[in-house]
């Protein structure tokens, strides 16, 4: 524990009462290299932990926004449906595409919230036997 109170009592105020803050504007000008060298540390620190406040008590930033699942499929257009016939299944199945379905594998109309939710627009994928 003595560490950390020497630490705290110490060694960061003598450390931060011998940064170069200037008294006025002009003397910012008039800082060296080695001046300015010397507050890059506790710049970033401050930065480092503004953000992280930032991040853990702003609701905003905690948003993401909305989550699209379809990022590349026929985006102009306001739900995605793909047919495929195939021979070996009864006359049709809808396929879940939007991973929310409560009867995975097949649709069972989830991703219609979803989208509304989201601004996405995925629909599941239309198998149909070969008439």
């Amino acid at each position: 524990m003595q560490p950390i109170a020497h630490l705290v009592k110490v060694t960061i105020p003598d450390y931060l009462g011998n940064l170069p803050i200037p008294d006025s504007i002009g003397g910012w000008f008039r800082l060296s290299f080695k001046d300015w060298l010397a507050l890059i540390p506790p710049t970033a620190v401050a930065a480092g932990l503004g953000y992280t406040f930032y991040k853990a008590f702003c609701p905003k930033a905690r948003e993401g926004g909305p989550r699209r699942v379809n990022h590349v499929v026929q985006l102009s257009n306001p739900k995605v449906v793909d047919a495929i016939d195939v021979e070996d299944i009864a006359d049709q199945a809808a396929f879940c595409r939007c991973w929310k379905s409560k009867n995975w594998p097949y649709c069972d109309g989830t991703h219609a919230t979803h989208n509304k939710q989201h601004g996405d627009n995925v629909g599941p994928v239309i198998v149909k036997k070969k008439k």
